[in-house]
């Protein structure tokens, strides 16, 4: 399997003088998506957990509902330099009766590590359908609850500890229980990952939960939360305002500067108990 980490020399340069020294660095590798052994996505990854963001890419981009829908998913042999596999091409087997992805899902073959929307093949195609839409779902979390949440998200990131260069995505519970935790240089893999993992645990639709997340809010992360039945993201920092706008479209809540004891909460106030009258 592909690295996480790549140690790099550097030189140091600080107060105390300069000196030579190495650093771990959040690698960065290509990983083709096929279905069917047809190329539908690539996108620039952290290198593990590759199965579940598969199955969190399909899920959000509507391609697949339940575990059920997926057979089986396998690298294929990708070799690199050195003739090893760089285990860098998945390719997922739908369950017989599953209709292959709508051709609009196929993005424009390549898609960054830092925005996976702006490769899409319309800017229209990303605003999908779900049957798991998040309007309705009771959950109740406490303002106390969400305050706590960046930390113990950020508490969880082992890889960042190392290289300071990578997003997370974290999805709790309504007690603020941390059910798990991924990590990508890129934040919609972070947060596909994340899916994957509650759709290969039976977990989908995720009513009663919350998707935390260590960058910002954009669109494409609410509408990937959206898909998975999520009622509340949230966020350290700012949301978009095509966000708010699809939050509030779909009956989720949004949540963003989310730091200390603060927060703004954008939609779904109803959601969030305090203890302001």
């Amino acid at each position: 399997m592909g690295r996480v980490t790549v140690r790099r020399p550097v030189l140091r340069i600080n107060a105390d003088g300069v000196r030579r020294r190495p650093d771990s660095l959040a690698a960065e590798e290509p990983l083709e998506i096929r279905v069917q052994s047809r190329a539908l996505s690539v996108t620039m990854r952290t290198p593990g957990s590759d199965v579940e963001l598969a199955h969190g890419f399909l899920l959000t981009e509507g391609a697949i509902h339940d575990r059920d829908d997926v057979a089986g998913a396998r690298f294929c042999d990708s070799p690199g330099p050195d003739g090893r596999n760089t285990y860098n091409v998945l390719d997922v087997h739908l369950a017989p009766g599953v209709p292959p992805p709508d051709p609009s899902v196929e993005r424009n073959f390549y898609t960054t590590s830092s925005c996976g929307v702006c490769g899409k093949a319309a800017l229209d195609s990303v605003r999908l359908s779900t049957r798991h839409r998040p309007a309705g779902d009771p959950l109740r979390i406490r303002a106390d609850v969400l305050a706590d949440l960046p930390g113990k998200l950020r508490s969880a990131q082992r890889v960042f500890d190392t290289t300071g260069g990578l997003h997370a995505a974290g999805l709790f519970a309504a007690d603020g229980s941390l059910l798990a935790v991924r990590e990508d240089v890129g934040r919609h893999n972070a947060v596909d990952k994340v899916l994957g993992w509650a759709l290969l645990e039976g977990m989908i639709p995720l009513s009663g939960h919350v998707l935390m997340v260590s960058g910002r809010a954009s669109f494409e992360l609410v509408q990937k939360a959206a898909m998975a039945g999520l009622p509340m993201l949230s966020a350290v920092s700012a949301p978009s305002a095509l966000a708010v706008d699809l939050a509030e479209e779909q009956g989720m809540t949004l949540v963003g500067f989310l730091r200390g004891r603060s927060m703004n909460v954008y939609t779904g106030f109803e959601r969030v108990v305090t203890d302001v009258s």
